[in-house]
């Protein structure tokens, strides 16, 4: 029998008496009244010969009947609701291999974001759901753990002028409303993912393609290029692809995240669209999740830098293979900066790799921790052991545990077994406590050079040497920067800058307007931090336009947090945000709501 499933805080099922191997779904969606519903079938196994009792996560669904497989009804109970984790639906399944659960979801459903025609590029209706981290009980009945993992099939049907998709096998045209999908992999419950809109398919490659609005697709292939060769350096580096296709799906602005990596269909923010292909890096970092968490996969929400620590690890690689060192360089030092925010941002207990999220909603934990000291704590390894035994351990390591759960303890017994004990390399060597189990970034973290931010700096210097005029900003040496390069120099602007000085700079490189999110951001923390935003009506409404038109929460979230940071600064986040909440998917509104209060 597979290794006992470990406690997870954040799920009642038991999965080590009765678990769930196989979901078939049979859904009709309905947008009038935001809702989902029909039912779910679910294929058992009984790893406790004496359990009779099939417990599911749920959160404000109408389960209406539960029934076996010859039809006849099961006594079932929801218990008590509890406004993270929901309601355990208790089944009496006896010794049954097989039940029915008839259910319908709330209109208020978190994973679920219903877009009205107007705010969608196409002017139809949206709809798309967002499982990570334990949304997925709030539209199918499920084990919502990490660790517990099914294959799924699926039957949805939906207005006949949309097309349906899963994170499945996936059609390129739409039929007459009725689609089916099939998942053959088993991937845990917060990788099921639908989305239905007016979406156009091109491809990429022989194995990849994208999806998106119709006056978006082109451009999105467009930037996307890459994709292919991204996927060949990746099986390179660690092993082959082992989800059959790899496709895109570009949503509409309110998407909470970068990205979501759900298997064969990463979901993808518009906002990677800039026009240069400066952004797709986060293609890289999803397609890395197709090793790292969906083939691997955390256990716990505690145990997230095994998810994200070493998918930024495998991204910035894919990337210097493609792009080369020094492109890298500055990823890893505009990570390295990050992570130094982070830290002074985090309440020290969650700057630990191994958090302790019990009793706390995962989606409250830290950004950036598990990414970027994961990450570092795996460029340190490396560094330790040779780049070659590394690349060795890891690709060892995908296929020894793939389709399977991992702890950070398991994983540290198998790092130490397979790697560091052959190595000869002991835990006092690599600070591995103080890593794994401690505050902040420890001493022998390394230290990465970048001759591309160097030029950043003496151009900062320059400008900084004395009075600043349109002269002064016009002499800088500028030309054939890049973004990362951009965000760098925004960055390095002192936060009581003159006025004159932010003025002189937003004019020459027009940092309120840029259509590079990751400028964008840096310019309006920095404007808002300082109190430019207010001396500034141009930069104020670039703020507001920027806060209305975004729903990526670690974007937003980063210029409301600077913004409230004052006073008058508050005041006029809630103001911005009583117009664009409403937008915004649950997610974004949840870590908003936490810095200015909801409206």
């Amino acid at each position: 029998m597979p290794r006992s499933f470990i406690a997870d805080p954040h799920s009642r099922s038991r999965p080590n008496e009765v678990v769930v191997r196989h979901i078939s779904l049979d859904l009709d969606v309905d947008f009038s009244a935001r809702r989902v519903g029909g039912t779910a079938a679910f294929d058992l196994e009984h790893r406790d010969a004496d359990a009779t009792q099939l417990v599911l996560d749920t959160w404000q669904l109408d389960v209406s009947a539960v029934r076996g497989a010859d039809g006849a009804d099961l006594p079932f109970e929801l218990g008590a609701p509890n406004p993270v984790l929901g309601s355990a639906l208790t089944i009496e399944v006896g010794a049954a291999d097989r039940v029915v659960v008839h259910y319908a979801t709330s209109p208020e459903a978190r994973a679920m974001q219903w877009l009205e025609p107007e705010q969608t590029a196409s002017g139809k209706p949206f709809l798309f759901t967002q499982a990570q981290p334990i949304l997925a009980r709030t539209w199918i009945p499920c084990q919502d753990s990490p660790a517990v993992r099914v294959t799924y099939d699926a039957t949805v049907r939906v207005p006949a002028d949309l097309l349906a998709l899963m994170s499945a096998e996936n059609p390129v045209e739409r039929t007459d409303g009725t689609y089916r999908f099939s998942m053959p992999q088993p991937v845990p419950s917060y990788l099921i993912a639908l989305a239905v809109g007016d979406l156009e398919f091109r491809e990429l490659g022989g194995r990849s393609g994208v999806y998106a609005e119709p006056s978006v697709v082109d451009g999105a292939a467009w930037e996307f290029a890459d994709t292919e060769a991204m996927i060949e350096a990746a099986e390179r580096l660690y092993g082959p692809y082992r989800w059959g296709r790899y496709d895109i799906l570009v949503l509409p602005p309110s998407f909470p995240y970068g990205g979501m990596e759900n298997p064969r269909l990463t979901f993808a923010t518009p906002t990677i669209l800039a026009g240069d292909r400066s952004l797709v890096t986060l293609i890289a970092h999803e397609l890395a999740h197709s090793w790292s968490g969906n083939l691997v996969t955390n256990s716990t929400w505690n145990d997230i830098w095994l998810n994200e620590g070493f998918t930024v690890y495998f991204e910035t690689r894919i990337d210097e293979e493609l792009y080369g060192g020094p492109y890298t360089d500055m990823l890893l030092r505009l990570g390295r900066q990050d992570l130094e925010r982070a830290v002074t941002d985090e309440q020290p207990r969650d700057t630990w790799l191994e958090l302790d999220m019990a009793g706390r909603d995962p989606d409250d934990g830290p950004t950036k921790i598990p990414y970027e000291k994961g990450s570092l704590f795996l460029r340190l390894i490396e560094a330790k052991v040779g780049r070659a035994r590394f690349d060795a351990f890891l690709r060892s390591y995908f296929d020894t545990f793939a389709f399977e759960s991992m702890d950070t303890a398991t994983f540290l017994a198998h790092l130490r077994a397979e790697l560091l004990g052959p190595a000869g390399i002991s835990d006092e060597n690599l600070q591995l406590e103080a890593w794994v189990h401690g505050p902040g970034v420890p001493s022998n973290a390394p230290v990465f050079a970048s001759d591309a931010f160097d030029r950043v700096d003496e151009q900062v210097a320059a400008l900084l040497g004395g009075p600043v005029d349109g002269g002064v900003v016009a002499a800088l040496d500028t030309d054939g920067w890049v973004s990362q390069q951009w965000v760098h120099f925004v960055r390095a602007l002192p936060v009581d800058s003159p006025a004159a000085t932010l003025a002189a700079v937003d004019e020459a490189f027009g940092f309120s307007g840029s259509g590079n999110i990751e400028i964008a951001t840096a310019w309006l923390e920095l404007a808002a931090e300082s109190g430019y935003v207010f001396e500034a009506p141009a930069v104020d409404r670039a703020l507001a336009d920027f806060l209305t038109r975004h729903g990526r929460a670690l974007y937003i979230r980063r210029v409301y947090e600077k913004l409230a940071g004052s006073e008058r600064g508050l005041a006029r986040a809630r103001e911005i945000y009583a117009t664009a909440r409403p937008s915004y998917h649950s997610v974004s509104q949840a870590v908003i709501d936490r810095i200015v209060g909801k409206p």
